[in-house]
C-alpha cells in the first residue's frame, strides 16, 4: 500500500516546521490600510455572528487585491526597515546550501532518490543500479517552470521499473497535473492528467489507480469546494478521456476515496474517509485483480471512528494496523474467506504508541514512540518479535516506506534536534544498520548544542513532554530569547528532527521549545481525541503551560519569549495570543485556520471537521466560537508584535483565514506592537520553491530578531 495510509492520516493539514526588548521605535508609526467593514451577519443556532470581512473571501475581485497590494506594501516596508534583514537572509543561504538526499526505493534492477545540491529550488530525482552505481539524472523538476516555483508531486514508479508517473503542482498549489515518463529512454509520454488532488498514484498492470476531482468553476480554482471525488484506472498512453472509472460515490460529496495496490500488485484495496461528517476512521474494500474482479468487497463497510490500513498481504491474507479496541493501535491479519471468524492478533497493543508499520523483504517493521522518540522494531510476519534496530539516541526515524517483498536491505532517515538527517541501510540478513548518506553542514558542530526533554503539567494536570534545544553553557537567569513552537492536532506527532535553518537563531543564544500538546500522535488515539472537538482548549491550555513552565524555570521570561507556528499550528498561535496576550513578547502564525466558523466552507476543510467539529453543529458551534481566533479578539488590548504569513496559491488553508484575522486585529489592537500579514505570491501552504523557502525564513526570523531586542552576529 506503501504511501496511502500516510497519506489520508495526514492529508488534513501540512505540518510547517521552522522556529520583553523594546517595542521597535517605528511600530506606532505604521499606516494600515483602511479595511472596509461589511454589514454581513450570520445566525448559528440562534445566536447572531458579524462578519464584517466577508468581503476578503473573494480572492478574484479587484478590491481584495488593492487590500493585498496595501497590506504587503505596509509589511514589506516595515520589513526592510530591519537593518539585519539582509544578513539574516544570507546567513540562512549558508546553512542550508549542502546536498540534500531522500532515502532510495528500488524498482526493477534500479534505485530512485531526491537530491537538491544546495538551494536548487526544486530536488532532482535521479536513479542508480545498485547500491554504488553512478546515479543519473531522470527528471528535473526544476524545469518545469522558468521561476521554479513549480514543483514535484507524487512520484511512483511501476514495479519492474520501466515507467515512472509524476504530479506537477504550479505555484504550491494541492493541485496535481500527472505525467509519465519511460525510464530507460527519458522519454517524456503523452500523458496528461488533470486536477488531481488528495491522491496518490498506484500501479498495477499497464497503468494505474489515481483519485481526482471535475473541473472546478474557471476563476475559482483555489477556493471552490471540493467534492465528489473520483477513483479512475489510467492506461499508459490512453487519453485522460478513456480512463476507467473505478469508483464514484454519488450520495457523500465530502469523502476522500483512494485506491492502493498490495506489493505484489494482486490486490487493489478502495480506503474511504468521511471526515467531513466528523468521522475520524475509514472503510476499506479490496478485489482481486488477478481474478479480474471488478466489483470491491468489504474488510470494514461502516465509518466510525476507528482506522484500518491495510499493511500488505500474506498470501490470501492481509495485514491490517488498526486502532479498533486499541488505541496506541496493533497489528491485525484479516482472512477474507472467513470474515465472519475473529481476526487474528499478530502484534497486540503497547504502552507506546505504534506510529508506523511498513513490510520489507519478509520482516515487519513496526515504528513505536516513548515520549515521542522513535523505535523501530522487526517482527517475522507471523508476528513474533526478532530485534530492535538500534539508533543513534532519542530522534525521529521514518523510513522502509517504499520497500519490496523481495528487497534484500531496507533504508530508513534518523534526526533530531542536532542530529542532521542520515540515511541508514538495514540488511535483513545480518541485521545491521550502516550509514548510507550523511549530511555534511557548513559550519555546523553538534557539540556545541545540548537537546533535552522536559515534562510539565498542564492546566489540568496532564503530564506534556517538551523538547529544549541550544548552546551549551545556557544561563538559566530568564534573559534568553527562546521560541515556542507548536502544533497540537491532527494525530500529527511534533517530532524532534532537525532544522538547519534554526541554527541562524540557537547561534544567537536562543532556546528553541517544541511542545508535544494534546491533539497529536505522540501517545496514541487517546492523546490525539484528548485535543479535539469539544476539547480543543486543551491544546491551548498545554501550550500555555508550556510557556509558563519556561519563565518560572528562568529559560526566559514574558519579554523574550516568541511563539511560532504553522497551519494549524498557525490557529495555536493565534488563539493562544489572544486568550494570553501579555504572556508573549512576539507571536508568528503562518498560514493559520483563523475562521473557525467558516473554515468547512472552502476547498478541502470539511475535511477538518473530525478535528474541529462544526458550526453546522450547535454545541460544537460553541466550542468554536469560544475560540476562533477571527472572532475573540479585544478592542484596545496591546497584543505581542505579530507576522501573519500567508500565500495566494494556499489552496488548503485558504488566504482569507489571515486576511480577516490580520484585518480585524489590526482595528482592534491597541497599536503598541506591529501587526502585520506577509502574503507571497505563486506559494502555497508551503514554500513552493527553496527561494521563496529561504525569503519567508529570512523574514519570520528578522521579525523575531528584530521584536526581541536581539542584534545578530554573523
Amino acid at each position: 500500500m506503501k504511501r496511502i495510509q500516510r497519506r489520508l492520516i495526514g492529508i488534513a493539514l501540512a505540518l510547517l516546521s521552522l522556529a520583553i526588548a523594546t517595542a521597535p521605535s517605528f511600530a506606532q508609526s505604521l499606516d494600515y490600510p483602511q479595511t472596509r467593514k461589511g454589514d454581513q451577519v450570520d445566525d448559528y443556532h440562534g445566536v447572531k455572528v458579524a462578519d464584517p470581512y466577508r468581503w476578503l473571501e473573494d480572492d478574484n475581485s479587484a478590491e481584495t487585491a488593492k487590500w493585498v497590494e496595501a497590506e504587503n506594501k505596509v509589511t514589506f516596508g516595515y520589513l526592510e526597515k530591519i537593518p539585519f534583514r539582509a544578513q539574516v537572509k544570507a546567513r540562512l543561504e549558508q546553512l542550508y546550501n549542502y546536498p540534500k538526499y531522500t532515502a532510495p526505493f528500488r524498482k526493477g534492477d534500479l534505485l530512485f532518490f531526491t537530491k537538491n545540491d544546495g538551494l536548487q529550488n526544486q530536488s532532482v530525482v535521479y536513479d542508480q543500479k545498485g547500491l554504488e552505481g553512478a546515479p543519473d539524472l531522470l527528471l528535473d523538476p526544476n524545469k518545469f517552470s522558468a521561476d521554479g516555483t513549480s514543483r514535484l508531486g507524487d512520484f511512483e514508479v511501476s514495479r519492474d521499473g520501466r515507467y515512472a508517473a509524476y504530479g506537477v503542482s504550479v505555484g504550491g498549489s494541492d493541485w496535481q497535473e500527472a505525467h509519465v515518463i519511460e525510464v530507460a529512454t527519458r522519454k517524456e509520454l503523452p500523458d496528461d492528467l488533470k486536477w488531481l488532488k488528495a491522491t496518490g498514484i498506484s500501479w498495477a498492470g499497464d497503468g494505474f489507480f489515481y483519485s481526482r476531482y471535475d473541473a472546478p468553476v474557471a476563476g475559482h480554482e483555489l477556493s471552490s469546494k471540493n467534492e465528489f471525488q473520483k477513483v479512475y484506472y489510467h492506461v499508459v498512453g490512453k487519453p485522460q478521456s478513456d480512463d476507467e472509472l473505478i469508483y464514484e460515490d454519488k450520495a457523500n460529496p465530502e469523502r476522500f476515496q483512494e485506491v492502493g495496490v498490495t506489493d505484489d500488485e494482486r490486490f487493489a484495496i478502495l480506503v474511504v474517509t468521511d471526515e467531513g461528517k466528523g468521522k475520524r476512521g475509514d472503510a476499506i474494500y479490496f478485489r482481486d485483480l488477478s481474478k479480474k474482479e471488478k466489483s470491491f468487497k468489504p474488510i470494514i463497510s461502516e465509518i466510525t471512528d476507528d482506522r484500518y490500513i491495510v499493511i500488505d498481504n500474506v498470501g490470501d491474507k492481509f495485514l491490517i494496523y488498526t486502532n479498533h479496541g486499541a488505541p496506541n493501535y496493533r497489528v491485525m491479519l484479516y482472512d477474507p474467506a472467513n470474515a465472519a471468524t475473529p481476526w487474528k492478533e499478530l502484534v497486540g497493543e503497547k504502552p507506546e504508541a505504534l506510529a508506523g508499520a511498513e513490510v520489507v523483504g519478509d520482516k515487519l517493521f513496526l515504528t513505536y514512540l516513548k515520549d515521542v522518540a522513535s523505535h523501530i522494531y522487526a517482527y517475522s510476519l507471523d508476528g513474533k518479535l526478532e530485534n530492535e534496530i538500534e539508533l543513534p539516541g532519542a530522534g525521529v526515524a521514518t523510513g522502509f516506506h517504499e520497500g519490496n517483498r523481495d528487497d534484500k536491505n531496507g533504508f530508513y532517515v534518523y534526526s533530531s534536534f542536532n542530529y542532521p538527517p542520515t540515511i541508514f541501510r538495514y540488511e535483513l540478513a545480518t541485521k545491521k544498520s550502516s550509514v548510507y548518506r550523511a549530511p555534511q553542514i557548513p559550519g555546523f558542530r553538534p557539540e556545541e548544542y545540548e537537546t533535552r526533554e522536559v515534562f510539565y503539567n498542564s492546566k489540568d494536570g496532564t503530564r506534556v513532554p517538551m523538547f529544549l534545544v541550544y548552546r551549551k553553557g545556557l544561563k538559566l537567569d530568564g534573559k534568553n530569547p527562546t521560541v515556542l513552537y507548536g502544533y497540537g492536532g491532527f494525530n500529527v506527532t511534533n517530532s524532534p528532527a532537525f532544522n538547519p535553518l534554526r541554527l541562524a537563531l540557537l547561534e544567537q543564544g536562543f532556546v528553541y521549545a517544541s511542545a508535544n500538546m494534546r491533539g497529536g500522535g505522540e501517545y496514541g488515539e487517546n492523546w490525539h481525541d484528548a485535543g479535539t472537538k469539544l476539547k480543543k482548549q486543551n491544546v491551548f491550555d498545554d501550550f500555555i503551560a508550556a510557556a509558563e513552565w519556561l519563565i518560572a524555570n528562568k529559560y526566559t521570561s514574558r519579554g523574550n519569549l516568541a511563539i511560532l507556528g504553522g497551519s494549524n499550528g498557525g490557529l495555536l498561535v493565534a488563539a493562544v495570543m489572544n486568550q494570553r496576550p501579555e504572556l508573549f513578547r512576539v507571536a508568528v502564525a503562518l498560514a493559520g485556520v483563523m475562521d473557525m466558523l467558516r473554515f468547512q466552507k472552502f476547498t478541502i476543510g470539511w475535511n477538518w471537521a473530525a478535528d474541529y467539529g462544526s458550526s453546522d453543529n450547535a454545541e460544537e458551534f460553541k466550542a468554536l466560537y469560544a475560540y476562533s481566533p477571527v472572532h475573540n479578539i479585544k478592542s484596545g488590548v496591546k497584543y505581542p508584535a505579530t507576522l501573519i504569513t500567508t500565500a495566494d496559491h494556499d489552496d488548503r488553508v485558504v488566504p482569507a483565514h489571515s486576511f480577516k484575522y490580520v484585518a480585524t486585529l489590526q482595528a482592534a489592537a491597541s497599536h503598541d506592537n506591529p501587526v502585520l500579514i506577509r502574503i507571497d505570491t505563486k506559494s502555497g501552504h508551503g514554500a513552493s520553491s527553496t527561494t521563496k523557502a529561504i525569503e519567508l525564513n529570512a523574514d519570520v526570523y528578522s521579525f523575531l530578531l528584530y521584536n526581541l531586542g536581539v542584534t545578530p552576529k554573523y
